[in-house]
């Protein structure tokens, strides 16, 4: 009898798979496609079947172990009278089995569904044994979006189910085997052919267009807090669509052309990123084909009831703390679906109490796990009668027996900043510095340039020398452009200045950033600041605009007062509060003359910065600012 080594085949090129169970042992006889081990990707489990019928004299693997295509998995002796050449007559007669026989075995597998991944089968519409037609729905997905048929691509019987309902799968994962009669194309068309399903996110012929999310600076899953237009609704080209709003602020989201709103794919409430679907418009001055209506129908109408079909399903299990492990285990055996929404949550794995078959970690055990947490935080302020970061609370009363009231629920903007307020003040031992610049000179300068920076479209305020004057002092002085690291030992010191400005917008505090604000002159920041400043008045700051600040500058100057503290806005670690400009007397050695005084208020990180630092760079912003000269040096 001879033996055979059988190796890993090919598994879509990725390498260093977790082997997670040996289905065989020495000793045991294996038929063909038995399966013999199972692999784990990030993406799927998948079975590895034996290409030969024999009995196992070696294993070369183990549980545990990671493996690539070619590896050696174990050897057979193969059973009496199989030939050595056999498997290559095989092969090559399965390899023209597709084009040749009268029956052959398709796999069917998940067409492009637009880049969603860990996607929900919410039904499987036929069973192993049953005749299918090719375009017959085989299965129905849905995500948060919408739910949509998938089609038999082929006609034939199904003769092996890959999945069943509740599973969640991505693009090229099996769905079922079906026995083709007749010649059959190659399985990649099998991938192909539902591609046209996906051409409601495309332009529609008859004038009829998707507008989607446009570039939103990188975030993901944000917020639709207003649908500012209906299905029928005329809209202009510019008007705002729908209004979003991050962590950091709120933007309108505008129509691209003009046209009527054929359909609407979002609702209020519901999470975006770019790329989403928003609407379909048909534009102005086409006429739209008659099967038009039919693709948008067919998607968007699944859409509106997916809250109603998924609520069951994201509703969590009743449990208590059995869903968690005492301690981490060692193993941990799930799906990609699971380890995806693991790694959204924030939650270990390991910690997490399996239930499934072979100690799996099934969507119920995560769902249960978070519950018991989320249950353990909840009851440690009641206990304590303090917030959760071990602050007491201020206890609500009711103000309405002593008058009118209302409860006003604040946005989004707003909770966040009240939030990192009190972080920041927490753990910032804060100091604030207070000082005047004598900015008549500057002054002077400024409103003699006035009138010609107005022809050219820049309003020129003191605000642009402000934050040249604040880049230099702090080229000059590179203490304050450093952030703290979380160990306590480091710190990153940055070679870039980017300035923050504070905005009073209309959702609230927001700041944007000037990005390198020590290389431009006066005029360039005049102009990219006042942009900024429109953008988040206009509610169209993007989150890239509000990251990577050095170093923040809020003025109150147009409002007035004589001074305040501005708190520090981590991770940096200072920020110069500027009030209103005031006429005062000043001594010049011989008599008093009337001088124009701005007040500095400088509050600064005391772990980083020192009293002598904080007033070398006092000094050095007065100075820049008394003399407008040394701005160009």
């Amino acid at each position: 009898m001879s033996t055979e080594i059988i190796r890993v085949p090919d598994i879509g090129g990725a390498a260093d798979v977790d082997v997670i169970e040996i289905s065989v042992k020495v000793g045991d006889t294996i038929e063909a496609d038995q399966s013999i081990i199972v692999l784990e990707t990030d993406k799927a489990s998948m079975d590895v079947p034996a290409p030969k019928a024999g009995k196992v004299t070696a294993i070369h693997i183990k549980e545990g172990d990671t493996v690539s295509e070619g590896d050696d998995i174990l050897t057979i002796e193969l059973e009496a009278g199989a030939s050595e050449t056999a498997p290559a007559v095989e092969e090559e007669t399965a390899q023209a089995a597709p084009m040749t026989t009268a029956a052959s075995e398709q796999t069917v597998m998940v067409p492009d569904i637009g880049g969603a991944e860990g996607v929900d089968v919410i039904e499987v519409c036929v069973a192993e044994g049953d005749d299918v037609q090719e375009g017959d729905s085989i299965i129905v997905l849905e995500t948060d979006k919408a739910s949509m048929d998938i089609p038999s691509p082929f006609s034939g019987k199904v003769v092996k189910l890959m999945i069943k309902e509740g599973d969640t799968v991505s693009e090229g994962d099996e769905i079922l085997a079906v026995t083709v009669e007749g010649a059959a194309a190659p399985v990649a068309e099998a991938k192909s052919e539902p591609a046209p399903a996906q051409s409601a996110s495309a332009p529609i012929a008859g004038g009829v267009e998707a507008v989607n999310v446009p570039d939103i600076g990188g975030a993901t899953d944000v917020d639709v807090i207003e649908v500012s237009v209906a299905v029928g609704d005329k809209v202009a080209e510019g008007d705002s669509i729908i209004v979003l709003e991050t962590d950091k602020a709120s933007m309108d989201i505008p129509a691209p052309k003009s046209g009527t709103v054929k359909s609407l794919s979002l609702k209020e409430g519901d999470k975006v990123s770019e790329g989403t679907l928003i609407l379909e418009l048909e534009v102005e001055g086409d006429v739209a084909a008659p099967q038009a209506p039919a693709t948008p129908e067919k998607v968007a109408a699944p859409a509106a009831q997916s809250p109603a079909t998924k609520a069951p399903a994201k509703a969590a299990p009743e449990v208590d703390q059995s869903a968690v492990l005492a301690e981490p285990s060692k193993k941990v055996h799930a799906g990609p679906a699971v380890r995806m929404l693991a790694r959204e949550l924030g939650v270990d794995l390991s910690l997490v109490r399996p239930t499934g078959p072979r100690n799996r970690i099934l969507k119920e055990d995560l769902h249960a796990y978070v519950k018991a947490a989320v249950q353990k935080a909840a009851s440690a302020p009641a206990a304590g009668a303090t917030g959760g970061a071990g602050l007491p609370t201020v206890p609500d009363q009711d103000f309405s027996k002593f008058g009118e009231v209302e409860v006003v629920k604040m946005s989004k903007i707003q909770r966040l900043t009240a939030e990192n307020m009190v972080r920041n003040s927490l753990v910032v031992p804060q100091v604030t510095q207070f000082d005047k610049a004598d900015i008549s000179n500057l002054e002077e300068f400024r409103k003699s340039l006035k009138p010609e920076m107005e022809k050219q479209g820049v309003k020129l305020t003191p605000l642009p020398f402000l934050i040249k004057a604040v880049a230099q002092a702090m080229v000059a002085n590179p203490s304050f452009n450093v952030s703290l690291m979380s160990d306590g030992e480091s710190y990153v010191q940055k070679h870039y200045v980017h300035i923050g400005i504070a905005v009073d917008s209309p959702v609230g505090l927001v700041v944007p950033v000037l990005r390198d604000a020590d290389k431009k002159s006066v005029v360039q920041i005049a102009k990219e600041a006042g942009e900024l400043i429109k953008k988040a008045l206009d509610k169209q700051l993007k989150p890239a605009d509000m990251q990577g600040g050095c170093f923040t500058i809020s003025s109150l100057g147009a409002i007035g007062g004589t001074g305040f503290t501005p708190i520090v806005n981590c991770p940096e670690v200072g920020i110069l509060g500027v009030s209103k400009a005031d006429i005062e007397p000043r001594w010049n050695g011989k008599e008093f003359e009337p001088r124009t005084m701005l007040p500095l208020c400088l509050s600064y990180d005391h772990r980083a910065i020192n009293g002598g630092d904080a007033g070398r760079f006092l000094t050095y912003l007065n100075a820049l600012l008394s003399d407008v000269r040394r701005l160009t040096l």
